[in-house]
């Protein structure tokens, strides 16, 4: 979504800065025929106007390289040795789990209820508590250090902070046969 605004955004900047470049100094001579000096000193302005338009597309287009590199970079979640694709929230919670991924971060989890997986992250971050009704491939921040994975339902509040893209069939399997590490990190 960012990528396609930014995209948009840059398409319409480069429209007006070429549109604002007008006629070229052959047609200006062509039109408004005058000595050479002043020709000359019109040359250097335009010049110079379009210099300094080119100059500004040259930073926005940088800063659009930048913001994709780092959009590029995505906590990743890996429930025992298999990596599930994730969709993260964008919420302060989210970031400071970032955060912790960086190293990588390790949760021993425990199955509760026969519905998901709880686990420690070691410290207590940003929550934004709502009453929630959860459901499978849920991920969210109970009590501001406990993470959980939802594998069935559950109505409680919680800080949602993203939703794993498997079936329940596949959570159920992944989830279910007893208690799972759960590795965060940073790619």
């Amino acid at each position: 979504m960012k990528r396609t605004i930014s995209l948009i955004i840059l398409v319409l900047l480069s429209c007006t800065v070429l549109s604002g470049c007008g006629k070229t100094v052959k047609e200006v001579e062509q039109a408004n025929p005058v000595n050479t000096v002043d020709a000359d000193a019109k040359d250097t302005s335009e010049e110079r106007t379009i210099n300094q338009k080119a100059e500004k597309l040259e930073t926005i287009t940088n800063y659009e390289n930048v913001t994709e590199q780092e959009d590029e970079i995505i906590m990743v979640m890996t429930i025992n040795d298999t990596k599930v694709d994730v969709t993260w929230e964008n919420n302060a919670s989210v970031a400071e789990l970032k955060e912790l991924a960086e190293d990588g971060l390790t949760i021993s989890m425990t199955m509760y209820g026969g519905f998901e997986q709880v686990g420690s992250i070691g410290k207590s971050i940003t929550r934004d508590d709502k009453q929630t009704t959860t459901s499978a491939g849920d991920i969210v921040l109970y009590s501001g250090n406990q993470l959980v994975v939802f594998y069935g339902s559950n109505s409680w509040a919680y800080t949602r902070l993203g939703k794993i893209k498997l079936t329940e069939k596949e959570l159920t399997n992944l989830l279910s046969n007893g208690d799972v590490t759960i590795t965060l990190s940073m790619e």
